[in-house]
Formats: C-alpha cells, structure tokens, sequence
C-alpha cells in the first residue's frame, strides 16, 4: 500500500479487513494509527481521578478544553466533545460496597481542521478506559449472554453480548446527581448524531478505541451505531465505523458477530498472546469449540466469539505480570517491536499456559508468576465479595474466575 495517509485511509480503517497491513508485516501506517489511538485511550487513564478526597473522585480531573494539555497530549490534533459516564445497573445498586452514581469513562472527540488534512477526513473519535471501580469488576465477572436487542424496531433475538458489559452500557442513572440521568449509550448516540449533522458535508469516519472493559464498551457502540442506521447518509454512502481494541475480552456469541460483520463494522484487535483477559469470558465456551468437524455442537448458539482482526502480540515480564495486560506495554510494542515480539502468524492462539512455560526459567520464576494470578483472582473476588448472590445464579463466572488461574 502506497500514499500518505490521507490518501489511503479507508484501508488503513479496514475497509478491506485490513488485509496485507498485519501479515506478513504490521504496515507502518497501520503501525502509527495503532500507537496514536492507544496513546488517546491512555489518557483517560492519566485524567480520571481516583482520589476520594477530590471534589472530582471518579470523574475527569481537568476541563473538557484542557484536558489534553493537562496529560501531555497538547498537539493531539482533536478537541473534546462530550465526557462519558457509565452506571451500575439495578442489579449492582444493591451492592453496599457499589458507590452510587456516574463514572467517567471516556470521552468523545473530533479532529480539528490541521488533523482533518492530515487524515484525510473528519475523524469523530470516542475512547473508553478500562476496568477500575468495584462496579465495573463485578460488571466482568456478569458472565451471561443475553439478547442485545438494541433496536426496538428489530430486536434480532439471536444477536446476544454479555450482560454485564451490555448493563454498563445501558443502565440509566437513579436519583438526583450531577451527572444526569441518560445512560451511556444515550449520551454517546446523542452527541455522535450531533457530529454526523454538524459535518455532513465532510468525508467523516467515526473510530471508536478502547482497552479492557473499554474495548467491549467499543464493540457495542460500533454494532448499536451501525444497527440503528446512524453511519448511513445517501442511499450509497455510509460513514465508515472502526474499532480499536486493546487487550479486550470477547463481547457476544457468533450471531453478534455475524451481525458485525453484515453491517460493515471493521474491528481490528491488538491483542497480547499471555494476557488473560482476551481468553474471557468463554474460556469454556467459544469460538473455538463450536463445531466438531461438521457437526456444530448443540451449545454453540450460547458461545463467545471474538470479533475482527487479529494483531497478535508476544510480551511477557516475570517479575511484574500484570505488565500483559497494560496499556502503556502494549503501545510500547507496538511502537518498537522486540525481535519475535509481534506475531504474524495466521490461526488460533496455541496453548497459553505451554507459552508462558517457554518463557520462564525454572520453578520459582513460574511458581512466583502463579501466585501473581492468584493474587488477581483474589481481588476480583475481594473487590466483588457483595456480589457473590450473582454468582450462585451465574456459574460462569466462578468459571472465568477459575480459568483465569488456570490459564496461567
């Protein structure tokens, strides 16, 4: 692929699934995108304020117009929108150890005039961040598929995502508080129709970037998006919509999938080979296990399945194993690839526990690295012990819980 980026854009979004920009090596325009919407998700991380004591406890700690500036990201070449907020679904406010009322998540933006020459069209950009509040952990672990039923005019039965990530999304805030009422979904589909209206005159494209929880929280909004029709203009233009996942966990079943696909949602998956959280939720239940030569199992309507195209990576660091799933690891490879350190390889993942053996020297390293995920299982089940009545009615999250140690 020949040009600037301006000029080659629609392929470096996926209009052609990518395909000779991962394999047999990453495309260094691809490359940059990659790093420059990793580097824009990171900086929820480094705005949302986590100090109780700060009238802005788990909000954003600076101003839509300077919060750029204030995480170092001056020339980002965007200009913030709207700030997005997450609540708990009902099911969670009776939780003791679940604070009531709205979390920043993230945050729409829009490329200024010099980033719109620069890229070609008129980028309309939203970025979630991760898992970090009680609620979130316990949204994780809601390891149950249901309907996503989005649109009320069709609501397509067999189109089914995870009903803690779907919750998140969805839930309406109850009670009088300063973030307001609407639910994620309807701030995020109110500002983008506002976007798509104030620019449609303009090539646009709209890139929804995510890590963790946030990549599922991306999925979703591509799909609902895509589902309602909003990305459609004339009869034979479509404004195309494009997910950036980091370290992202599966989101729904093969008809979710499907549907994606249908409706034209590229996803591309930036994914590390040791990190955990891509093998949840449907450890036992996926993709990989759908069908048994010809025959396709019984269970497979109720299996995970991951949605895109893969970028696979290779990073492990013994002495700090929360590293494989951290954002800032993941952009850092990406960047400057180690030798060996992006895989280009095509197929399914090999076993994960068998890759982590052949990186580790000896037994204490390994028995160090188990007793690290184990740490990690015991503060999901700590920071969601007022959850455990989930459990009991929803197994597979004990599942997931137990396939997390076990994958390591």
């Amino acid at each position: 692929m020949k040009g600037s980026l301006a000029q080659v854009w629609r392929k470096v979004q996926g209009c052609g699934d990518w395909e000779g920009l991962v394999s047999p090596s990453l495309h260094p325009l691809l490359r940059e995108e990659i790093v420059r919407y990793g580097e824009l998700v990171s900086a929820c991380y480094k705005a949302f304020e986590l100090n109780s004591s700060s009238s802005r406890y788990l909000s954003c700690k600076y101003g839509k117009g300077s919060m750029f500036e204030e995480v170092g990201m001056g020339g980002s070449g965007y200009d913030v929108t709207r700030y997005v907020y997450v609540t708990a679904p009902d099911i969670m406010t009776s939780i003791p150890s679940i604070r009531p009322g709205g979390r920043w998540v993230g945050y729409v933006a829009v490329a200024s005039d010099d980033m719109t020459d620069r890229l070609g069209r008129r980028d309309i950009l939203v970025t979630f961040r991760g898992t970090v509040t009680s609620q979130e952990w316990v949204a994780n672990l809601m390891s149950s598929l249901t309907p996503a039923r989005l649109d009320p005019g069709d609501p397509r039965p067999e189109v089914q995502v995870e009903s803690g990530f779907l919750g998140l999304y969805t839930s309406n805030e109850c009670g009088g508080s300063r973030f307001g009422l609407e639910s994620c979904r309807e701030q995020l589909l109110c500002e983008i129709s506002r976007l798509l209206r104030k620019y449609k005159g303009e090539e646009v494209s709209i890139s929804i970037a995510g890590h963790s929880m946030g990549s599922s929280l991306a999925h979703l909004l591509a799909y609902d998006i895509s589902e309602l029709g909003l990305n459609h203009r004339a009869p034979s233009s479509t404004v195309p919509v494009t997910v950036f996942s980091y370290g992202g966990p599966r989101v729904g079943n093969l008809g979710f999938k499907q549907r994606c696909e249908e409706l034209g949602v590229k996803v591309l998956r930036v994914v590390n080979v040791h990190d955990p959280v891509t093998k949840l939720p449907g450890v036992f239940l996926n993709e990989n296990f759908r069908v048994l030569g010809n025959y396709e199992l019984p269970w497979s309507c109720s299996c995970y399945s991951h949605v895109g195209v893969e970028v696979l990576l290779d990073f492990l660091d013994v002495k700090n194993p929360s590293c494989v799933h951290d954002l800032d690891a993941y952009i850092s490879l990406v960047r400057c690839p180690r030798e060996e350190g992006i895989i280009h390889e095509d197929g399914v993942v090999g076993n994960i526990f068998e890759r982590v053996m052949s990186n580790v020297v000896g037994n204490f390293e390994l028995c160090r690295l188990r007793r690290a995920a184990s740490g990690m299982v015991d503060q999901f089940l700590v920071q969601s012990q007022g959850a455990e009545f989930l459990m009991d009615n929803n197994f597979l999250g004990w599942m997931n819980c137990l396939a997390l140690y076990m994958l390591m």
